[in-house]
């Protein structure tokens, strides 16, 4: 019988314990939920624009160079231009870049970019794959490219 009153003390005592931690992790929680609604804005009027343009919406003026050293700027772009952003090492990038290359491959070269960011080594199985479907241009984290779209 004292075992079982023991078993039933420990099983309390580790309850206890989870109980504990779960308030912590929701405290947690409420805190992170409070910095990212400074960092984005209460709401409405005040929120700040989301991190990715709406289809149609302009970037700012830029120039830039592409791979294959043609200069490139938004005033040389013309019409509805299909973007992306590629950065070696990352995950997303390499999983959604066959898709791009598929949707890339239906329009017009020039009406095609794609920017690569990171080194030219990094960055040289990148542009290979772009190249034939879009104008590349690579740069290092927030050149004039994507410094004009944030």
């Amino acid at each position: 019988m004292s075992a079982v009153v023991a078993a039933v003390a420990v099983v309390g005592a580790l309850s206890v314990v989870n109980l504990l931690l779960c308030i912590g992790i929701v405290r947690r929680l409420r805190e992170h939920t409070e910095i990212l609604n400074t960092q984005l804005g209460d709401s409405g009027q005040n929120r700040r624009p989301a991190p990715m343009y709406a289809t149609g919406q302009r970037i700012a003026e830029f120039t830039a160079t592409t791979v294959d050293g043609a200069d490139l700027s938004r005033a040389l772009m013309t019409g509805t231009t299909m973007v992306g952003f590629f950065t070696p090492g990352c995950s997303p990038c390499k999983e959604r870049m066959p898709l791009f290359i598929e949707q890339a491959a239906n329009h017009d070269r020039d009406q095609v970019l794609a920017v690569v960011a990171g080194t030219p080594d990094a960055s040289a199985e990148y542009v290979a794959k772009l190249a034939p479907v879009a104008r590349v241009v690579r740069e290092n984290d927030n050149g004039p490219v994507a410094a004009a779209s944030a």
